[in-house]
């Protein structure tokens, strides 16, 4: 059991016909703690009762909230997301909310020093307030994982390149590595030439990318290692990247192999976008059936 950290938004994803709890720090730490880990969340929800119903949300999945703060200016986040034909989702992200004031504590400080891993996030940092605590508590956190998602208009060049050079481990999808990887003058299209690239502008010596139903590329100890995807009928894709992320969080920080980490990444992040919303139940045994059906 590892110890492990998340730091960002938490808020209501609000559908066409339903609404779900989410938020990408937490849809990452509930996948994490149903791995078998041990996890905080460090937020900030408002006085609402859509705050109150994420508190109590969280501490049923067994997450710990001691440093998830209560904002009496602000209100609880929301996001409307917009799906496709295809499942994909497209997201209008309210602002400001609770999660952009997110303060610093000598709790927060505290439990990320001892934590074995800290996951933060690029949307957290468009608030003054909650990037000058990220960019706090990065300075004691003993390994750094960060999770890349460009929401325009919330991110600069600026700002990321800080949050990726502070980082021992980042995970883009494809787009987001291109975008990023023209912005800083990279000279390839080539996917793993872009991704050796932010490895060594950044010293990271891990990049994962995610390439949607076509799998996943990790880019581990200067070694790539590829996941070509498992079919599956998309409800939708919100959370998805988030479970990969999880999964491959929890197996690598126990030094599984990395090959067969991808594979457990991709599977259970496939088995989500094949559910309703970010956080369905899937347990061990649903993957294994779904990575080798009989």
């Amino acid at each position: 059991m590892k110890n492990i950290v998340c730091f960002g938004e938490v808020l209501w994803d609000v559908f066409p016909t339903h609404k779900k709890i989410g938020g990408a720090p937490l849809n990452v730490a509930l996948r994490l703690q149903s791995l078998g880990n041990k996890v905080s969340i460090i937020s900030s929800i408002g006085t609402d009762k859509k705050g109150k119903k994420i508190k109590t949300y969280v501490q049923d999945h067994g997450v710990n909230t001691d440093n998830l703060q209560i904002d009496e200016t602000f209100k609880t986040g929301k996001v409307k997301v917009m799906l496709n034909q295809k499942g994909s989702a497209s997201y209008n992200i309210m602002y400001p909310r609770a999660w952009d004031n997110i303060q610093l504590t000598a709790g927060a400080k505290k439990t990320t020093e001892l934590a074995d891993a800290f996951v933060y996030g690029s949307l957290i940092a468009r608030d003054d307030t909650s990037r000058h605590t990220l960019y706090e508590l990065l300075k004691v956190a003993k390994y750094k994982i960060f999770d890349v998602n460009l929401r325009e208009p919330y991110y600069t060049i600026e700002v990321l390149n800080h949050l990726m050079k502070e980082a021992d481990f980042i995970k883009f999808n494809d787009d987001e590595i291109f975008e990023i990887g023209e912005k800083l003058n990279s000279k390839t299209n080539g996917l793993e030439e872009n991704m050796q690239f932010i490895a060594q502008h950044t010293n990271t010596k891990t990049i994962c990318v995610t390439k949607g139903r076509h799998g996943a590329i990790l880019y581990y100890n200067d070694t790539f290692y590829y996941n070509s995807g498992y079919h599956i009928d998309v409800v939708d894709t919100v959370g998805a990247g988030d479970s990969f992320l999880a999964s491959l969080i929890s197996k690598l920080i126990t030094d599984e192999n990395p090959q067969k980490a991808i594979n457990f990444a991709c599977a259970l992040g496939a088995l989500v976008a094949g559910s309703e919303g970010a956080n369905p139940k899937i347990s061990q045994e649903d993957i294994a059936k779904f990575m080798n059906p009989k």
